[in-house]
C-alpha cells in the first residue's frame, strides 16, 4: 500500500474551487441555475434533454425501442445538454431537472407538461406510459424493478467511484482505486451469476431493467468506458459479455447509442434528433460534408 496522503480535513469544510480537477468549471456546493436560458421545444409529444453518457444512453435507447414497436407517440426531440459547458445550470433546465443532472424529460402531451428526471425515473415512466418491456406479472415486474433499482444503486460506484478515481482524477490514489475496483468487479460478478441462469437481467424478456444496466455494464465489458477492460479482467463475466452482445445486436440499440453523443467517429454521432430520418441524414459526418 502506497503511503496515505499528508492530508488532513480540517474541522469545517470549505469549498477550494481549485481543488476540483477537470471537472472544477461545473461543480459547486449549491444548486440551482447559474444563468438565465431557457430550453428549445420540437414538435414531438417528448422533449428530451441530454448526452450520450451511460445514463442518457439508457432513456434513447428506450424511446427507439418503443417506437421500433410502433408506439408513434413515442417520437420525441432530443436536445444535447453540453454538460461540460455547463449548460444543465440553465434555468429552462433547472425547471425540469432541479438536480441539474441529464437527462431530464418534459412530457408535453398533457394538458400541463409533466417533468421526469432521474434516468430509472423516466424509463418506468415510459414503460407505464406506453405499457412496454414492464412485466406485469406481480412477480417478474418486482424483479424487474428490483434489478432496475440496483442498477441506479450500483451504478455510482461504478461511475463516480471507480470511473472518477481511476481515469479522472487529478492524482491516482491506491486506495480508492482498490476499493472501487473491488465493488465493481463484485457487481460484475453478481450480474455473471444472474445471466448464467437467466437470458436477460429480470427473466425471459427483454425489460426496461436491460435498458438501464447495458449501457453501464455492458459498456465496461466492451471497453467503452473509463478503458479499463483489461484492469478489471471483463473477459472473466463471460454471461455479462454474452448478454452485451445481444442487446448491443438490436437496432434500437444502435440508434440510441448515436442520439447526443459528441465522441467517436462522426458517422456516430447525432447531435440532435428530431426524426427518423436524421439518422441517415444529420450525424455530424454528413452535416460536415
Amino acid at each position: 500500500m502506497s503511503d496515505p496522503s499528508d492530508y488532513v480535513p480540517p474541522a469545517v469544510w470549505t469549498w477550494n474551487k481549485e481543488s476540483g480537477g477537470r471537472f472544477a468549471n461545473i461543480n459547486r456546493p449549491v444548486s440551482g441555475p447559474t444563468h438565465d436560458k431557457p430550453l428549445p421545444v420540437g414538435r414531438h409529444p417528448l422533449q428530451l434533454y441530454s448526452l450520450a453518457t451511460p445514463n442518457g444512453v439508457k432513456v434513447t435507447v428506450m424511446l427507439e425501442e418503443l417506437l421500433a414497436l410502433g408506439h408513434e407517440g413515442a417520437q420525441y426531440d432530443a436536445w444535447l445538454i453540453r454538460i461540460g459547458e455547463g449548460e444543465q445550470f440553465g434555468s429552462g433546465f433547472v425547471d425540469v431537472n432541479p438536480n441539474s443532472k441529464i437527462p431530464a424529460l418534459l412530457d408535453r402531451s398533457h394538458t400541463k407538461p409533466i417533468r421526469v428526471f432521474e434516468s430509472g425515473a423516466i424509463l418506468l415512466y415510459l414503460a407505464e406510459k406506453f405499457g412496454a418491456f414492464l412485466p406485469t406479472d406481480p412477480g417478474q415486474r418486482a424483479e424487474c424493478l428490483s434489478w432496475l433499482f440496483w442498477q441506479m444503486g450500483s451504478a455510482p460506484y461504478l461511475g463516480g467511484g471507480f470511473g472518477h478515481f481511476y481515469a479522472y482524477a487529478p492524482a491516482k490514489m491506491e486506495y480508492p482505486i482498490d476499493r472501487f475496483a473491488m465493488e465493481v468487479k463484485r457487481q460484475l460478478d453478481v450480474l455473471d451469476k444472474r445471466l448464467a441462469d437467466s437470458a436477460f437481467i429480470a427473466g425471459d424478456a427483454y425489460t426496461i431493467a436491460d435498458i438501464a444496466i447495458w449501457p453501464w455494464y455492458g459498456g465496461l465489458v466492451n471497453g467503452w468506458l473509463y478503458d479499463a477492460a483489461e484492469f478489471l479482467s471483463v473477459h472473466e463475466y463471460t454471461h455479462v459479455r454474452r448478454w452485451a452482445d445481444i442487446i448491443g445486436a438490436r437496432p434500437a440499440v444502435q440508434r440510441g447509442r448515436m442520439v447526443n453523443r459528441t465522441f467517436g467517429e462522426p458517422s456516430s454521432q447525432l447531435h440532435e434528433r428530431h426524426d427518423a430520418s436524421d439518422f441517415e441524414t444529420r450525424t455530424q459526418d454528413k452535416l460536415a460534408g
